[in-house]
């Protein structure tokens, strides 16, 4: 299987389809899932003629199961050094939840400073901050996310299968049609990763601040949210970032989850072609 080696010796899983020299699109998955995540949009946009990318984040997936690291910077430093290895220039940036927090990091501190970048995308993503503070009411609160750490530890295995029967995919509404399929595919790409990267990993998407990751950015940017979406709001991610990216415009989706890229991967699809070829 193809690995770049990260400059602190952590062996980062990668796919990459389509030629070489065409255009070239990298994913970057949210928590606790792995470049599999991305299946949909990666064979949409290799069956259109792009080159696509996408991996796997340190202690997720195929990737080294490594004690530490597990923060945006890493997040960042360790896709910059697949884009490295690939020699990726004019690349499209894609992130979800998680990886629309990486994707910010990247872009504003790799991405740009070494002209590598072209448009970015955050989907369902978690900046500028998910964690509530007294300036930013509209975040959740720290016992949403201790919640989260203590169900992990607890049973992993069992909280792998809540979250996706529930709140990721909206099927906990009524008269949703859950898709097992889907369920068991979450759950198995979950479980695929280290317990102490998704452990560490729930501070790092709820407590890190990319505020100043948003204002920096000045590539085009594509904001993607689900209006029902449980598990980042809306108020206080998209609606918030919209408003920090200097050259961005927002799009949003009534009654789509977060999972929308997979539940609603046709529309979320031509939505994001479009941009690409804009």
């Amino acid at each position: 299987m193809p690995f770049v080696t990260t400059r602190d010796d952590v062996d980062i899983f990668y796919k990459d389809w389509g030629p070489k020299d065409a255009r070239p699109i990298m994913f970057h998955h949210g928590w606790p899932l792995s470049a599999d995540d991305w299946d949909a949009q990666m064979l949409f946009f290799v069956n259109k003629g792009f080159r696509v990318i996408a991996h796997d984040r340190r202690g997720h997936g195929r990737s080294a199961q490594v004690s530490g690291g597990h923060d945006m910077d890493h997040y960042a430093a360790d896709a910059f050094a697949v884009v490295e290895a690939l020699d990726l220039r004019g690349a499209v940036h894609i992130g979800h939840s998680t990886g629309g927090g990486e994707v910010a990091r990247y872009v504003a501190r790799h991405g740009q400073p070494s002209g590598r970048t072209a448009r970015a995308v955050l989907v369902s993503a978690v900046p500028p901050l998910m964690l509530r503070t007294d300036a930013n009411p509209e975040g959740l609160p720290i016992d949403v996310f201790d919640g989260f750490r203590a169900a992990l530890a607890a049973n992993r295995a069992q909280f792998f299968l809540d979250v996706p029967s529930g709140p990721f995919y909206g099927f906990n509404r009524a008269g949703a049609n859950a898709h097992q399929g889907v369920i068991r595919n979450w759950w198995r790409q979950g479980m695929m990763g280290s317990a102490k990267a998704h452990y560490e990993g729930i501070g790092a998407f709820s407590e890190t601040d990319q505020a100043g990751d948003l204002k920096a950015i000045t590539v085009p940017t594509l904001v993607l949210h689900g209006e029902d979406d449980q598990i980042v709001p809306i108020a206080a991610s998209a609606r918030k970032s919209i408003k920090l990216l200097p050259n961005a415009r927002l799009r949003t989706y009534p009654g789509f989850s977060h999972g929308m890229l997979t539940i609603n991967a046709d529309v979320l699809n031509a939505d994001l072609l479009e941009f690409v070829q804009s």
